[in-house]
């Protein structure tokens, strides 16, 4: 019989595993902390009572406990049950309180099971260094303040809450009918495949849990403990609760590629495929680099630490539109940071990003899926970023047209630059037209708003959302005209205003539509000026994606052949419908004009090109020796396509146009 030789697993009592002289459990540095709540502990106690009370044969038992000895020292090395073992603990150490004082044998029992053999003063569970005597305080009834609060004190208090000295034989009875199996992995054993195999199932952990798992298990203890110190805690520190967001971006940054928020931990994958090794030799370097972005993704996230003013205040700009934008940001505010680039170059990227974002907003147009192909023209230089904005920043005339009648979005913004206004904070956005005028309301101080005729009404609403009607008003002066009269608002607040573009309004007797868009197409020239399109000659890509940006839609109808209206190939254009043609003509042309390309891709992948026809399916002949299977399903299609592409580096001048149908989709 075949034998495994790099894991042990041995069914065992798992208050005697704890109670042995010689067990000493460490908690790595790469687990997450301990969460489990009042709910795990009421069904663990409850557990217990009910084996306790079964005959003498019945076990409870509670997974599989996985661990290695550490190569530097004798602990165990616990890499999956922290949770379990932790709690378990802290029910023996209420136990333990319990009976101290009336039934000493039983004390003495549950004492071997909590601290060493050699020293009564340390427990034989030693969690994360950084919670560790927290842990040891509860356990070992050293708390000196009875009102914090943290997960062990919690669990704690609820166990010494349910478990009385009456109760204590029965509670100790279940306990040891606990089992688990315990895991030892050998020298060279996959810790971390196993740890994910373990770990498929349960409260899954989230991708930054996983790369930090990555990056320290295969460490030794001391090495695991240098590693946290100077680069993880730095990096969650200047990062906070968007940890998870931070390896996001930095991985379309460094691939070029969109990486997914969700499902099957894309963001660990990737980050797995970026760094294929995280040994020590490796990993000083690495971290390096990591560290140096975190720290720049916390002054994205909080601008105010940045020295310079300019800069500053165009990171706040930046802002205004999320954090979509930040993996650019990084990568130019890091050059500039490290002398590659100067300061007005950042300034100007910075700049583009705004007027990137602020014109697709105004047009109605999507603003995802767009900072990979960025981030991936920003390695090829300036000029090659400056078109790459070019081609998907709407135009001076399509924007101008559109500001006539769309409601200004990101208003305090925009209105902010516009009349340079800094600090937008004590300011209102002020409708000189309200969105919704009383009866009362005039603009001319002669006719009311109940003597408008329906299509006065009707144009008037329609043009007061607009950038011509909108202007900023101090807070204490908007309150003091609300809902009042255009003479009012003229006299009362907008001649006392601090702002010049505000108080220009003094100088119109009346307001109406007329007033509305004449003020509209001055500032929208100031609009264009200060959020420039890039100056390049006009280029209409018609919507188009670049190939790997290319995603297959969910939902897509079964056997729906639009897909695409077309793409474009080298310059060419092709009447391709769907990712199955796609997938068909793309590697047929690499196998005319990159045939080692080709044959490269698919030797590292296993496919989809191969030496004979080796089972049924639909095949499709390159030679008489090399055949392209067309049964994958097209997720597969338009990743491999995707990846021969870049094998021959021309990714760059393929792009789909995605259909209708498709774009809904």
């Amino acid at each position: 019989m075949a034998t495994a030789t790099n894991v042990e697993a041995t069914a065992v009592n798992t208050i005697e595993w704890l109670s042995a002289p010689g067990t000493t459990i460490v908690v790595p540095v790469y687990q997450r902390q301990y969460r489990w709540d009042i709910g795990g502990c009421e069904r663990l106690l409850s557990d217990i009572r009910a084996v306790a009370r079964e005959g003498e044969t019945h076990r409870h038992f509670i997974g599989s406990i996985l661990s290695a000895q550490d190569a530097s020292e004798v602990d165990l090395i616990l890499i999956d049950g922290q949770q379990r073992i932790t709690t378990l603990m802290l029910l023996v150490a209420a136990l333990h309180h319990a009976v101290r004082d009336s039934d000493a044998a039983m004390a003495a029992d549950l004492e071997r099971v909590l601290v060493r053999a050699d020293d009564s003063s340390r427990t034989k569970l030693r969690p994360h260094h950084a919670w560790a005597d927290l842990y040891e305080s509860v356990v070992l009834d050293q708390r000196d303040d009875a009102d914090r609060e943290s997960r062990f004190d919690d669990n704690y208090a609820f166990f010494r809450s349910h478990v009385h000295a009456e109760e204590a034989p029965l509670i100790w009875r279940g306990l040891q009918r606990i089992e688990h199996v315990s895991i030892t992995l050998g020298p060279a054993a996959n810790a971390q495949q196993i740890f994910e195999s373990l770990n498929s199932t349960g409260e899954p952990l989230r991708d930054h849990e996983l790369i930090h798992n990555y990056i320290l298990m295969g460490l030794t203890h001391s090495e695991q403990l240098d590693v946290e110190e100077r680069y993880w805690l730095p990096i969650e520190r200047h990062t906070g609760e968007t940890i998870g967001a931070f390896w996001r971006h930095y991985l379309v940054m460094t691939t070029g590629r969109e990486v997914a928020a969700n499902g099957e931990h894309g963001v660990y994958s990737a980050f797995r495929h970026s760094f294929p090794r995280v040994d020590v030799e490796h990993l000083q370097a690495d971290a390096d680099i990591w560290r140096h972005y975190a720290e720049i993704y916390g002054i994205l996230l909080d601008p105010s630490s940045e020295e310079d003013a300019e800069i500053r205040r165009q990171l706040e700009y930046v802002n205004t539109f999320g954090r979509a934008a930040y993996p650019l940001a990084m990568s130019a505010y890091s050059d500039h940071a490290r002398g590659i680039i100067p300061r007005a170059e950042l300034i100007e990227t910075l700049e583009w990003i705004q007027a990137l974002y602020l014109r697709r907003a105004l047009v109605g147009l999507p603003a995802e899926r767009l900072i990979a192909r960025l981030c991936r023209a920003r390695t090829e230089g300036r000029d090659a970023l400056m078109r790459a904005f070019a081609r998907i920043t709407p135009s001076d005339e399509r924007v101008s047209a559109v500001l006539k009648y769309a409601e200004l979005p990101h208003a305090a913004y925009v209105l902010g630059r516009i009349e340079e206004v800094e600090d937008t904070s004590d300011f209102d956005v002020e409708h000189v037209v309200p969105l919704v005028p009383s009866d009362a309301w005039s603009g001319d101080g002669t006719r009311p708003w109940i003597d408008y005729s329906e299509d006065e009404r009707n144009s008037h609403r329609a043009l007061a959302p607009t950038l011509g009607n909108l202007t900023l008003l101090e807070q204490s002066l908007t309150e003091r005209v609300f809902g009042a009269s255009y003479g009012d608002k003229r006299r009362d607040a907008y001649a006392r205003s601090a702002v010049a573009e505000t108080r220009a309004l003094v100088d119109m007797e009346s307001w109406g539509t007329a007033a509305i868009s004449q003020r509209t197409v001055r500032l929208t020239e100031q609009l264009m000026r200060i959020w420039r399109r890039p100056a390049l000659p006009e280029i209409d890509d018609d919507a188009l994606t670049p190939v790997l940006d290319a995603v297959r839609r969910r939902g897509w109808p079964a056997g729906w052949d639009r897909e695409f209206d077309y793409v474009e190939y080298r310059g060419e254009h092709w009447e391709v419908k769907d990712v199955r043609a796609l997938f068909n003509r793309i590697f047929r042309r690499a196998w005319t004009d990159a045939r080692p390309s080709a044959l490269a891709y698919s030797r590292s992948h296993g496919g989809p090109i191969y030496d004979e026809m080796a089972w049924k399916g639909h095949w499709d002949a390159l030679d008489d020796e090399h055949f392209l299977y067309m049964g994958w399903d097209s997720n597969y299609m338009m990743s491999a396509l995707q990846g021969v592409l870049e094998e021959s580096g021309i990714a760059a001048e393929v792009f789909v146009k995605y259909s209708y149908i498709g774009n809904v989709m």
